[in-house]
């Protein structure tokens, strides 16, 4: 086994423990909700996107020192696409909060050339031999949010997100190999918007983003929705997620673009 195809399996292996505990939290939600909808007019919603996203930059250096190379992974695997999905699980606890949980997983992987030696994470690579490049950004989310407004074709929520990231960058190439791994928690404000601008139709914008310190993170969807029933709404639009940390550690910044596709059912 390689050792990029281990750096999968223990990514998959993360996944796997993360899901898993993602999922127990929206049992115990879900479990709520019956008694919740029937008591008190409770709503919930379960959203499933997926589409293609690129990387127009994806700038790495690991160390953060002159002992590392900084390259763009983007410049070595190219630009995309590649495959990405999400999942949102949302309770309308009451008329004003709400809850929501998020899995995003996300890994794109390729083979490329470096045009000069490099080194990363402790190993050296050769120019003109290609090498295999391997980034993993799994989100996983749990927000609370407020309305604040809500008029006759608008609503306006605001809130705060909590984030556990599950990053790995590892890179490959004949017997060298090396990986940076990271997992961490990161607080985000929350805003989101809907506008309701013709019967059936919605335009929707979403945000979590943090700014400030040694890094940022902003991840930005518009979308168009149309509601199929009182029950089904499909959505497609444009997602954005950019950010990264400037630290000792790593220096790993990246911006990505996703087409979304997604439907919303409400139970």
């Amino acid at each position: 086994m390689t050792a990029l195809a281990t750096t999968l399996d223990s990514t998959r292996a993360r996944r796997s423990g993360l899901a898993a505990l993602l999922g127990a939290g929206a049992l115990a939600l879900v479990s709520l909700l019956p008694s919740a909808a029937s008591g008190q007019g409770h709503a919930w919603e379960i959203e499933l996107e997926g589409g293609p996203v690129w990387q127009t930059s994806n700038d790495v250096r690991i160390p953060n020192d002159a002992s590392a190379t900084r390259f763009s992974l983007s410049d070595l695997i190219g630009g995309g696409p590649w495959a990405a999905g999400r999942l949102y699980i949302t309770w309308n606890a009451s008329d004003r909060h709400g809850l929501r949980l998020l899995a995003a997983p996300l890994t794109v992987s390729g083979t490329g050339t470096p045009s000069a030696p490099l080194s990363f994470a402790g190993e050296d690579y050769l120019a003109d031999v290609p090498a295999d490049a391997t980034y993993t950004f799994d989100s996983y989310r749990l927000s609370w949010r407020y309305r604040v407004h809500e008029g006759a074709s608008t609503t306006a929520w605001i809130g705060f997100t909590a984030k556990i990231r599950d990053a790995v960058t590892a890179l490959e190439q004949g017997d060298r190999s090396s990986e940076k791994t990271n997992v961490g928690f990161v607080p985000l404000l929350h805003l989101a918007g809907d506008w309701r601008f013709a019967p059936r139709w919605t335009a929707s914008l979403d945000v979590d983003a943090l700014a400030g310190g040694p890094g940022r993170a902003e991840d930005v969807a518009l979308e168009l929705g149309y509601d199929l029933s009182d029950r089904f709404t499909l959505q497609a639009g444009y997602r954005t997620v950019e950010g990264g940390a400037d630290v000792d550690e790593v220096y790993a910044f990246a911006w990505l673009h996703y087409a979304t596709m997604s439907v919303v059912w409400r139970p």
